[in-house]
């Protein structure tokens, strides 16, 4: 394969939580393009179970849709350095209430590849204790507690979309959907 070649970067906006850059790209065939990058610091998720096997979903308002959605518990990275498996512990703990001694990575997304480096870590938390929530002063959420096989059914009508959501309910599903 032939090889690609960044000409130049250049930050055109930055902002809370991504920064816009257009790249000036050397295309193998010789043609000079200009690709739009947005740069995301990573993001860490939890499909947290229950001991009744029921999994906790938050229900909140999304700008970039104008309507509330249902997903699994996530938040960003309060760095690059800091390791997601920190970050998915943290906003379970943040958004559900609830606190997990041990996380098991599930899986690895880069949300969208066309155009952004999003990489969520999405992890797993079974035994569940009591913690205290405690949301940021922008986030208004309910937590709800929903079965396996209704979230699946919501997923295949299209009801659930987010892509962290699909990926960490389809891989528990079949990696541990028959054991809990």
């Amino acid at each position: 394969m032939e090889e690609y070649k960044r000409l130049e970067r250049t930050l055109i906006a930055k902002g809370a939580i991504i920064d816009y850059y257009q790249d000036t790209m050397q295309i193998p065939n010789g043609h000079v393009a200009k690709w739009d990058l947005i740069d995301h610091k990573g993001a860490a998720a939890v499909v947290a179970v229950r001991g009744d096997g029921k999994l906790l979903m938050v229900r909140q308002y999304r700008n970039a849709l104008e309507r509330e959605t249902l997903e699994i518990p996530a938040g960003g990275l309060n760095g690059r350095e800091e390791p997601t498996i920190e970050a998915a512990a943290r906003e379970l703990e943040e958004e559900t209430g609830y606190l997990c001694d041990e996380l098991e990575l599930l899986n690895s997304i880069y949300t969208t590849v066309a155009f952004c480096n999003e990489k969520i870590d999405i992890y797993l938390a079974r035994d569940l204790r009591p913690g205290k929530q405690h949301l940021d002063e922008d986030e208004l959420l309910n937590v709800e507690a929903w079965a396996l096989e209704d979230l699946m059914q919501m997923i295949f009508e299209g009801k659930i979309q987010d892509s962290k959501t699909i990926c960490g309910i389809l891989t528990y599903a079949t990696k541990f959907g028959r054991e809990d």
